[in-house]
């Protein structure tokens, strides 16, 4: 039975979850809801996500919703099943680095990021203006934030050293980033930009890529 992932292609958590899925391989089927008020009826709200928001996924009728611990089950329940891609590995310890860094995004990545991603593409999408004030303290944020990330990644190609679900959890905000013409933040910084040069080369993401500029 075919993976149903409920969700709408551009959005961040969306696209984590769709990395994670191609990375190992695994088909699936996405299903837009019809709009954003879908999300907020009492069937949605019922039988989908109880807080109203997506992804939610549904394998042959085990459904979970929120888009870390989707990609968490996914590697559980998928990983080396259909190709020989590692992103948590069997070692406990090495498997610890990729949550605790899974984790960093959460709390002070995703935090920054997403303020300026708010304004310089969901704001837009919703025909508004961006505060430019906003977007301004949103910089600086993401700077602080980058500039511990710049020593965390000294001598390391990706955030634990391998290419892992940590690194895809970063994926969808660092995209919006760059594509509202702010990457000068990660390029300016070397060990930075050369594990966003990592992570964003690779052929699955690539892919994923161009599809979004086709929509």
């Amino acid at each position: 039975m075919t993976i149903q992932l409920i969700g709408y292609p551009i959005s961040t958590c969306t696209l984590r979850v769709v990395a994670t899925l191609k990375e190992l391989g695994v088909s699936y089927e996405i299903t837009p809801p019809s709009d954003f008020s879908e999300l907020k009826t009492p069937e949605y709200l019922a039988t989908k996500h109880p807080f109203g928001k997506i992804p939610v996924l549904i394998d042959d009728g085990f459904k979970i919703y929120e888009s870390r611990a989707i990609i968490r089950y996914l590697v559980n329940k998928y990983q080396g099943k259909k190709n020989s891609t590692v992103l948590i590995p069997s070692d406990v310890q090495k498997a610890g680095l990729v949550e605790q860094f899974i984790s960093v995004e959460i709390s002070y990545y995703d935090e920054a990021v997403h303020k300026l991603v708010a304004q310089e593409v969901f704001t837009k999408f919703h025909g508004k203006t961006p505060d430019p004030e906003i977007v301004k303290e949103a910089r600086v944020e993401i700077g602080k934030v980058l500039d511990v990330y710049e020593k965390l990644l000294e001598g390391k190609d990706y955030l634990t050293g391998e290419f892992s679900l940590a690194d895809i959890s970063h994926y969808p905000y660092t995209y919006y980033s760059f594509s509202s013409g702010h990457g000068d933040l990660w390029e300016k910084r070397p060990n930075v930009a050369r594990w966003w040069k990592n992570i964003s080369e690779r052929e699955i993401w690539k892919g994923i890529v161009a599809e979004l500029n086709q929509k």
